[in-house]
């Protein structure tokens, strides 16, 4: 990471709720094919989430702590924050004298832009302000948001206006929290209805309705220079797994989620 920061581009998508379980086996079934042409191997790694729910996952991630991959370790960190005895800060690792990721990579000469999705980057209250208040630049409206049926074109869209809007010497680290397959998802699965709610079947309707539409982004951040890309989900949700519904709580649906990260090549 000391070679890809300052060289290239960075982007970090979460994919807000998105189970491993579900994420596997559309990528194994084809369901997936923009997303999975780019996954190592065409299949994700299981990981760990640092956090159960949003705002716990994100600071997590945000100080430096990534999904953790779901083996033994010690397992050496892309990035840290300078302490001493950390145990996965290594030769390869990124380290920052920052408090967070985001202002030590802004210290690196990278403009910082977050494209917020749920309640968490609204910027409607104190709170909703303390994610994208680590940015240089935020954006969020309520298409971005999680009652959006068309939520993730429109941080694309709004993504590639920020792209294009940078010179082209500017490094560019770009935060996207893609809410589309939080609660409510039962729009994106034809025939489903609010009445029913939300179901493991449209959840994974939600992912398949992002991967039509993250080429777009892709392309976008690979339309400068080479772009680092990690992709990845903050937590889990149940849909009543073992009589538990929703987040923020010790379980497996929870805890284990799905983690990729890759070179997106300059696409002139």
């Amino acid at each position: 990471m000391n070679e890809v920061v300052g060289r290239d581009d960075l982007l970090l998508l979460t994919v807000d709720t998105l189970r491993h379980d579900v994420a596997v086996e559309l990528a194994a079934a084809g369901r997936i094919p923009n997303l999975a042409r780019h996954l190592p191997g065409g299949v994700w790694e299981e990981r760990h989430a640092p956090g159960s729910f949003t705002y716990a996952s994100h600071q997590a991630m945000f100080a430096g702590f990534l999904p953790t991959p779901a083996r033994p370790g010690p397992h050496p960190r892309l990035f840290a924050a300078r302490f001493a005895g950390s145990e996965s800060t290594a030769g390869r690792t990124y380290v920052f004298d920052t408090p967070d990721l985001v202002s030590g990579l802004a210290a690196a000469g990278y403009r910082t832009v977050c494209v917020g999705g749920v309640g968490f980057f609204n910027k409607q209250g104190a709170l909703g302000d303390v994610l994208p208040g680590m940015f240089q630049e935020s954006h969020w409206e309520p298409a971005f948001g999680v009652a959006s049926p068309t939520s993730f074109e429109a941080q694309v869209e709004r993504a590639e206006q920020v792209v294009a809007a940078l010179p082209a010497d500017q490094r560019l680290f770009l935060f996207v929290n893609a809410s589309a397959l939080h609660q409510p998802n039962w729009f994106h699965l034809a025939g489903a209805t609010a009445e029913a709610g939300d179901t493991r079947a449209t959840h994974a309707a939600a992912l398949e309705y992002v991967d039509r539409h993250i080429g777009r982004l892709l392309t976008a951040m690979s339309s400068r220079r080479r772009c680092f890309a990690i992709v990845c989900s903050d937590h889990g949700t149940t849909y009543g797994d073992d009589g538990y519904t929703g987040h923020r709580l010790a379980h497996e649906a929870v805890w284990t989620v799905p983690y990729a990260h890759f070179f997106l090549e300059p696409s002139a």
